[in-house]
């Protein structure tokens, strides 16, 4: 059945709506009044299905706001919609063609509106993401400053520096406190800190940007996380297998800390050994452990899912 559906080219001041491939379109500029009335258009034109690619966070605004005013979004992956067009040998390329496009996609692909993430795990996102952002931005700083010797120059990296210190603590007790004040996150909080290596910022950060943890098959949430190979066979060739995609916010994170994991836990130190022994390079060795730990913490995570929903039947435990 096909579904009357827009779709919207997202820039970082504008949107581009238009009704399927080739129907109405109209300009709106991306902010909460713009939004509003993008969202009346999509009601004059009795749209089922709103769709918008993922712009580097420049959607979010959008989602948001049209998602309150109960429209159905799909957010969607820019290089599919582009290889899409391409394969439609669509060359050209303007804001309205880019948003028809988008809309096509969409209709041909029978793309699925996404749930909206809860307010306090939008607020758990946002916090983990402006951590991230400061301590990028002090470790830019302090390497800076070690090569300036400039007095003046060298108090303002104090300054810089102190205030940075003071942000970064106040959210890292901002998140903890929301950590602590949600059942579910709490036990998931202990549930993987158990794992010697895993410190708290790496549960916040996974607990942010990676909720279905403990609610999917390992498979899947290794795809979904970018550590999971992918096939690349072809008749009797079998070809290396890469990882691509995923989230890379939590990729970096498990490559990080499944480093650390594998000085401490035996089973990740054999697993390492025996790799390293089967003359694997380093690069297959670092994804692998990645992969072994995103295992582990989904194994905790839906032990702890599981103890909670047998203690409260009646209530579904959810990310």
């Amino acid at each position: 059945m096909i579904r009357t559906i827009c779709g919207v080219d997202v820039a970082s001041s504008s949107l581009e709506a238009r009704i399927g491939p080739l129907g109405p379109s109209a300009g709106f500029a991306n902010n909460p009044t713009g939004i509003a009335a993008l969202a009346q258009f999509c009601r004059d034109h009795q749209v089922e299905l709103v769709a918008m690619e993922a712009t580097g966070g420049y959607e979010q605004q959008a989602v948001a706001h049209l998602s309150d005013q109960e429209l159905a979004i799909a957010v969607l992956n820019p290089r599919s919609v582009r290889q899409f067009a391409q394969s439609m040998g669509r060359l050209e390329k303007t804001d309205a063609i880019d948003a028809g496009m988008i809309a096509w996609y969409a209709e041909v692909k029978q793309s699925k509106p996404i749930t909206l993430a809860p307010h306090t795990q939008r607020h758990l996102r946002a916090l983990v993401t402006r951590l991230r952002q400061l301590t990028e931005l002090r470790t830019a700083q302090l390497n800076q400053q070690r090569l300036i010797t400039d007095p003046l120059v060298q108090d303002s990296f104090a300054q810089l520096l102190g205030l940075l210190a003071e942000q970064i603590a106040m959210l890292a007790q901002s998140i903890a406190a929301l950590i602590e004040q949600d059942p579910l996150w709490r036990e998931l909080n202990l549930a993987m800190r158990s794992i010697k290596g895993v410190a708290d910022r790496t549960v916040a950060r996974l607990m942010a940007d990676l909720p279905e943890l403990g609610t999917l098959s390992n498979k899947t949430i290794s795809k979904l996380a970018g550590v999971a190979p992918i096939a690349a066979d072809s008749g009797k060739h079998q070809g290396k297998r890469a990882v691509r995609g995923g989230r890379s916010s939590v990729r970096e994170i498990l490559f990080i800390v499944a480093s650390v994991v594998g000085r401490y836990e035996p089973d990740f130190i054999a697993f390492q050994q025996r790799l390293r022994a089967s003359g694997k390079p380093p690069k297959v060795v670092r994804i692998a452990l990645a992969h072994k730990l995103l295992v582990r913490l989904n194994a905790k995570a839906r032990e702890v899912r599981t103890q909670m929903q047998a203690a409260l039947p009646n209530r579904t435990v959810t990310p």
